[in-house]
Parts: C-alpha cells; structure tokens; sequence
C-alpha cells in the first residue's frame, strides 16, 4: 500500500508524473511513454490542456465523429459528436438520412429560465420572515448590480426571487429562490456569483432587521431546470415510413408507438431507452464544450418528476399520421467557459454555424431524437445486435492487434455471418492458423 503525498499540487507536471510511476508502474518506462505519447507536440496547445483542471499529467482522447444530413426546422445541420461508444455516430446519422426525405425534424425551445437558491435556516416565526424578505428584496437586486449590468444590457438578468419555506421537510429550512436569464451562457458562475451576494446582503439585514437567528447554509445554482426546455419532434404519414427494413409500415408505427408506451410506464425499460437518448445528447453537449453531468442530472430528475422514472420520448399515431417527440430541460452555452479556450469546440460550434444557446438546445434535442428513434426502431425490427455488434467488430479486431488484411478478410466474412465476441475470436484464430499453414 503507497505512503500518502503531502503538498502534490505544489509539484511541478514532471514531478507529478515522476511520483506516480515510481508508485504504481512496474514498467516504468511503457507507463512514462504512455503518459508522453497523448501530449500535443504544440507546447502552447499542451498548456492550454494542462491548465483546464488541476493535476494534469496528460491528455485522455475521445473520438470525435460528425453526423450529416440533419434538417433542423428546414436548414441542414452536420453534428459534432464526441463518444467513445460504437454505433451511436452511425445510428444519429442513419435517422437524420431517414427523416431527410420526410420533411426532416423541428425544435422550438419553450423556456429559458434557469434557477439558483441560497439555503438557509432560521428559528423565528415565518410571518416576520416574509415581512423582512418583502422588505429588503429590491436591495437584494439591487446589491448584484455590479454582477449583472453587462448581463442586462444584453437583455437577461435577475427575474425573481421568492421565499420558500420548508419547514416541513427539514426543520427552521427556508430558501431564497431566485430565477435568472442568461442568454447564450450557460451562466454557472454568473448565477453563483448573484446568489452569493444575495446571501451576503440578506445575512447582513438580518442582523440589524430581524427578530431570532438566521443562518445561510449555501448558496448555489440548481442543475434542475424544468423551466428550461426545449421540444423536438418528427411527424409523416404512416405510409410514408416504408423503406428497405420496414416493408409494413401500419405494423411497424404499432411497434413502435408500444415500446415507447412501455418506456412511459416500466423503469427497467425507461432507465435504459433514456440512456440511448442521452448517448445522442451527451456527445453534442461533450463536442460543444458544455457540461453534460450537469445536463445528465437536470434531464434525469425531469423523467422522474411525477413521481416515477419516465420515458423523455413519446409517441402518437391516430388519423395515419406518426409522430415522435421529445420535450426535455436543456441548460447550455455558446459562450464562457470552453468554448473560445478549446480549439475542437471552436471548431464544433463553426461546424454548427456558430449557433446561439436556443438553437444549440434544439440541435441537441435532435440528436437525441434521432437517437432514440435509430434504437428503438432497431429493436422493433431487426433487433439491436445487428447493427450494435457489427459497428464493435474494429473493436474486437484491435483487441486481438488484426493487421490490415486480417481485417479486411474477417470485415467481409461477417457481412453474411452474425457478429459475437466468439465468433470474431473463432474466425481471427482460423484465420491464422490457416495463414501459418
């Protein structure tokens, strides 16, 4: 078991990587050139990379893929997506080819409004609470103006701040619930910063203005953002599904529409299907520089929030019309944070055209559509292998180190064979074998 280190931040980077390695590498040297091998050669790039967070000893890639052909309210879309996971690229675009033809996808966003709460507790009595709050709100407001002129100017801000109580969930809690606009930011720190000098003010009145002890417990921003939402949705006439794997489209819209409706209402199955909604999401919102645990989090309280854990799609067939939707909360940016410090998110946003953060919450609420759509059309037809295994085949032949022509051999043998993890072992070792004799 290794001793504790006293002061690592305080080690300089090669410091840093000298101690782990004499820790925990056997192989010093493999484990050195690894760590070595995934550092930019551009130096100034290295610490741009090396400064994102603290620690740094190296970099840890992702592929990044694009997705074509995504018609978004009638204007054509290529979407960055960074994912480790097989098959999600190739199904995001399979959909978009899909709806192409059928009028393509189209988002609105609903809302905006993003929340923050300073938590505190008090002993007193909740009438000369509410009374001293009414008060002091406007200098609450008043006190950020330091904060939030540039946010104003540019036509958000502060848009409320209530009093809640909640007494009756946790003994003398009480909240300042505070609402926010904050345009093409995601506005993380902008909030913070406001909520912080709310509890500042309000703790200070308190003192000289109110009767019993008040206490601030912590002031933050909420990731959960039921006001902030975006809708995505396709609709066709059911004839107009047909195509080359769906020969009966009346059936295939059924299907359909009861997996969907099983999603609503068992959460193994829900769990899992926004699961693959969330790969489509997670990889644009990973591209675009934005925090996809945040969006993770926000997105899975709102599945739940009647009180059982919910399908985030649904689906509608009567009058021979199709139509699949997806309505979910969406706090993201085009501006702050990375997305003028790294070079690739750059780059995905210019790919987008450089969109705001309500165009961008559409885009992404597509592709998690279509995401879902690719599964679950997938596992109301050919099955979710198929597809699945055939995109993880590379995987598996970089596992056994395949060369060039090894590849080419066993990528065309499994055209007409299913794909295993046996069966690609089967075949790589009677491949050569058949090679060495």
């Amino acid at each position: 078991m290794p001793n504790a280190i006293s002061g690592f931040s305080k080690l300089s980077k090669s410091e840093k990587i000298d101690w782990l390695i004499d820790t925990y590498f056997s192989d010093k040297e493999a484990a050195r050139n690894l760590v070595e091998q995934y550092w930019n050669t551009d130096e100034h790039l290295q610490k741009l990379h090396d400064e994102f967070i603290e620690n740094t000893i190296t970099n840890y890639y992702l592929p990044l893929g694009v997705a074509p052909n995504f018609l978004i309210n009638q204007k054509l879309y290529t979407i960055p997506m960074a994912i480790e996971e097989s098959s999600v690229v190739a199904a995001a675009s399979k959909a978009a080819k899909f709806w192409l033809d059928r009028g393509g996808f189209k988002a609105e966003v609903i809302s905006t409004e993003k929340i923050g709460q300073v938590h505190f507790t008090y002993d007193g009595k909740f009438e000369t609470l509410q009374l001293f709050f009414e008060s002091i709100k406007s200098k609450l407001i008043e006190d950020t103006k330091n904060i939030t002129k540039n946010m104003e100017r540019r036509g958000g801000g502060i848009l409320d701040i209530e009093l809640r109580k909640k007494t009756e969930d946790l003994e003398h809690y009480y909240q300042l619930h505070a609402t926010f606009e904050t345009l093409d930011a995601m506005g993380a720190n902008f909030i913070n910063s406001c909520l912080e000098q709310f509890a500042k003010t309000f703790q200070q009145q308190a003192q000289y203005n109110l009767e019993g002890q008040l206490d601030i417990v912590m002031s933050i921003l909420s990731n959960y953002v039921p006001n902030c939402l975006v809708r995505a949705e396709v609709s066709c006439p059911i004839e107009d599904l047909k195509s080359k794997d769906i020969s009966n489209p009346t059936l295939f819209a059924q299907k359909f529409k009861q997996a969907i409706n099983i999603a609503e209402i068992e959460p193994y199955r829900a769990v899992t299907h926004n699961k693959g909604i969330m790969n489509g999401i997670d990889a644009v919102v990973l591209a675009t520089g934005n925090d996809f645990r945040a969006v993770e989090a926000g997105v899975h309280a709102y599945a739940s929030k009647e009180g059982a854990y919910k399908s985030l799609t649904h689906c509608k067939v009567e009058k021979d019309i199709f139509k699949f939707w997806i309505e979910i909360p969406l706090a993201l940016g085009t501006v702050g944070g990375l997305t003028t410090l790294h070079p690739l998110v750059k780059f995905a946003l210019d790919m987008l055209e450089n969109p705001s953060a309500k165009e961008l919450m559409q885009i992404v609420a597509v592709a998690g559509l279509a995401q879902n759509f690719a599964a679950v059309k997938s596992l109301t037809t050919t099955g979710i292998q198929e597809g699945h295994m055939k995109m993880h085949l590379l995987n598996i032949l970089n596992q056994f180190e395949a060369t060039t022509e090894e590849k080419e051999k066993i990528i065309e043998h499994f055209k007409t064979n299913v794909v295993t993890h046996s069966a690609v072992v089967e075949a790589i070792n009677n491949l050569r074998l058949t090679t060495n004799d």
